[in-house]
């Protein structure tokens, strides 16, 4: 193709983002509910040293994994992240793939955001949430009226969207400064109180299990408690400063992350015998826990907390949805409809209203089935961490010397080449410990179940998709995925 700029056209987003709103966005996103609503369950599964070690270890995979990420997106800041890198390293049929697995991850952690804040409204006002049940599904009631919050809430955060990225990085950076302050004031009440006691936080480790299996379990699901970092990528187009900072804010949301799980692990466990928290059942451990120790002020602060957690979450990744989307649409890999601009705030708007209609859909099917997709979503996220250290390790060349080493293409590093390959064993390890049978993280056979469907349905789409996309050479595509003319890291052919 010798212009492509001239054949096709190649929509572009506008630069609005600063530093600490992208910062915001991806700890925001890292943080979401979890971190306030998972406390008890975790320490049930690992105790509370098993969660806090293996959460950590888990902030340094990630670190490690991150490195890769800073590689590419200095190098490629375009929207779309793992699905552009799949394209660098190997071809547009592993960028669908990524793409594929990364949409649904997205659009189902919006969802479960929503439902999340309803879910907090039930443990306030249940009286209030629990009105016109319309049916059950897997054992969790649905009620109108949550299904009715969810959307709306959804909804408003699309109208946000729309109206522009600055406008969405502005709101998460004040949503995330909200939520700094209310784990540290939480944390500082409960550890203060005289009725708290850290000798609740023993035994470490849950003894049915043991020290290692416990970490490991965390460890496990590190992809989802820090995915949310991997949101920067999808708006490195949208940045208004330098690509090369991308690596240092990534760094920060994922050990600021790590901190937050810990101090809200230790706030929710010296309440009472960690164990009693754990097997007691409750709709919300930490909120009970808080309300009985520091009362209803406390439980203000943290549901105050908690919401803004909820909303940075719907925030981040909803940005990072509609930018996989506009991403994919703009590379001919779903219709170009998704790559269509708003008018005014040139925003991806139709992807933006698409995520929100497809993540409000979700609720419908009942919290539990949408936490097994989210689950399964973790083999997807875990996938496309392995597709991105390995573009990085093929960009990579350990000198200016190597035989292969093209200064248009590659970087010269051999310790990033090396922290890459790490990066790669990372991703791999993350799958084994959710597919492999008898491993202590593996999937239930409900997720297992959504895995099939969804890849099942990915293949009918792609056979679908792949006469329109077999249309354009692997140059055409690199212009509108990358923005660049030609791009021959792989030979062109490589992917038909």
């Amino acid at each position: 193709m010798s212009d492509p700029g001239k054949s096709l056209e190649r929509q572009k987003l506008s630069k609005t983002l600063k530093p600490h709103w992208v910062w915001a966005i991806a700890l925001g996103s890292s943080i979401g509910w979890a971190s306030f609503v998972m406390p008890a369950t975790w320490m049930g599964q690992a105790g509370p040293l098993g969660v806090i070690l293996g959460l950590t270890i888990g902030a340094f995979l990630m670190a490690v994994i991150a490195i890769s990420y800073g590689v590419l997106i200095k190098n490629y800041p375009v929207s779309g992240g793992e699905f552009a890198y799949a394209f660098i390293g190997l071809s547009r049929i592993h960028a669908y793939i990524s793409g594929w697995f990364l949409t649904l991850g997205y659009i189902c952690i919006v969802a479960l955001n929503a439902t999340a804040f309803s879910l907090m409204l039930k443990f306030i006002f249940p009286s209030f949430i629990e009105q016109v049940k319309i049916y059950e599904v897997a054992g969790w009631e649905v009620f109108l009226t949550e299904i009715i919050i969810a959307t709306i809430l959804i909804f408003v955060f699309a109208f946000l969207n729309i109206k522009g990225s600055g406008l969405s990085g502005r709101l998460q950076f004040i949503f995330v400064s909200i939520l700094l302050l209310g784990v540290i004031t939480v944390t500082v009440l409960m550890t203060s109180s005289p009725d708290t006691s850290f000798s609740n936080l023993s035994p470490a480790f849950a003894p049915e299990v043991g020290a290692m299996a416990a970490i490991m379990t965390m460890v496990a699901i590190a992809p989802f408690a820090y995915v949310g970092f991997d949101n920067v990528p999808q708006a490195a187009e949208e940045f208004k400063f330098s690509s090369k900072k991308a690596l240092t804010l990534i760094m920060l949301a994922i050990f600021c992350a790590a901190g937050i799980y810990s101090l809200m692990i230790v706030a929710t466990g010296v309440a009472a015998p960690w164990q009693e928290i754990s097997g007691a059942n409750y709709l919300w451990g930490t909120g009970t826990v808080v309300e009985e120790v520091i009362g209803t002020g406390g439980l203000i602060i943290l549901a105050t907390a908690l919401t803004m957690g909820i909303f940075t979450g719907l925030n981040g990744f909803l940005i990072s949805a509609s930018r996989v989307l506009f991403a994919m649409g703009r590379g001919k890999v779903l219709p170009s409809a998704f790559a269509k601009l708003h008018s005014k705030h040139n925003t991806p708007y139709l992807a933006i209203l698409f995520a929100a209609v497809v993540a409000i859909i979700a609720p419908f099917f009942g919290r539990n089935v949408l936490g097994w997709v989210v689950d399964m979503s973790s083999v997807g996220v875990s996938i496309a961490y392995f597709y991105t250290t390995y573009t990085a390790f093929n960009l990579l060349k350990w000198n200016e010397n190597d035989s292969s080493f093209d200064p248009n293409i590659h970087v010269a590093s051999a310790w990033k080449k090396v922290v890459a390959g790490l990066g790669m064993v990372s991703s791999l390890g993350f799958l084994a410990l959710l597919l492999i049978p008898g491993s202590p993280a593996v999937l239930g056979i409900e997720s297992l179940v959504a895995l099939i469907i969804w890849v099942v349905l990915g293949f009918i789409f792609y056979i679908i998709r792949r006469k329109e996309l077999g249309k354009y050479t692997r140059d055409e595509l690199a212009y509108l995925i990358l923005g660049k003319e030609k791009f021959h890291l792989k030979k062109e052919g490589d992917d038909k």
